[in-house]
């Protein structure tokens, strides 16, 4: 597998479909992981095994995931100018792979099937946050949320391209270098590293918080929105 700066250099630079495609395999690899990275539901297992308890759990998986966002931030970050060129591309990647597991976890813990391609396409949409869904669904751009998504009747290849496209070109906007005062102090060395940690974590608390929301237990769905 490609390095975490090589997939988010073609995030940021590649035209939307390539990026969705890229996005699709960062969204299978912080799901199902690999032999040195659990995946969701082996993250989720193991918080779950030491809590006891399904909603403690997902409160440990958050943390640990608020964590590890805010160490990649300053690792990604702290070399100042010098390393923006490799920084922010491995940081696109390594939120988005971590932001994926994190929310994938919490929809797992509460029911969902996350090997389904309808749940895969409710995550990545939930990766965009609670404001920016609301805002293109009122626009039109997307026609409903990830909790819709999740529990459709059938899977819709054409919204999950949609959502995949329209996700990697927010993680590319957001992640990518536009956010101007971000990226003016990350050029700072060290203080940048302590921009880097502080807005990853609050990008993942954030989106959490929303995770916890949008995937309701399975349970306290109404009977047709199960099946």
């Amino acid at each position: 597998m490609a390095t975490a700066g090589e997939i988010g250099k073609q995030l940021v630079a590649r035209t939307p479909e390539v990026a969705g495609g890229m996005l699709r395999q960062l969204l299978d690899f912080g799901i199902d992981g690999n032999d040195t990275f659990p995946g969701a539901r082996a993250a989720a297992a193991k918080k779950l095994q030491a809590r006891g308890e399904r909603e403690a759990a997902i409160d440990a998986l958050v943390g640990s995931h608020i964590g590890l966002a805010s160490a990649q931030g300053f690792a990604t970050s702290v070399g100042g100018l010098l390393t923006l060129p490799i920084g922010l591309p491995a940081n696109l990647a390594g939120m988005a792979i971590l932001s994926v597991r994190m929310v994938a976890g919490v929809a797992h813990l509460r029911g969902y099937d996350v090997t389904d391609r309808r749940v895969r396409a409710a995550i990545a949409l939930a990766m965009l946050g609670e404001d920016e869904v609301r805002r293109l669904v009122a626009d039109g751009k997307l026609p409903t949320t990830p909790l819709a998504v999740a529990t459709a009747p059938v899977f819709d290849p054409e919204l999950e391209r949609t959502i995949s496209e329209r996700v990697a070109g927010w993680l590319s906007s957001r992640l990518g270098g536009k956010h101007l005062a971000v990226v003016v102090l990350r050029r700072i060395p060290l203080v940048g590293g302590g921009v880097g940690a502080a807005v990853d974590g609050l990008l993942t608390f954030g989106l959490a918080g929303y995770a916890k929301r949008e995937f309701v237990a399975r349970q306290q769905l109404p009977r047709f929105s199960q099946e």
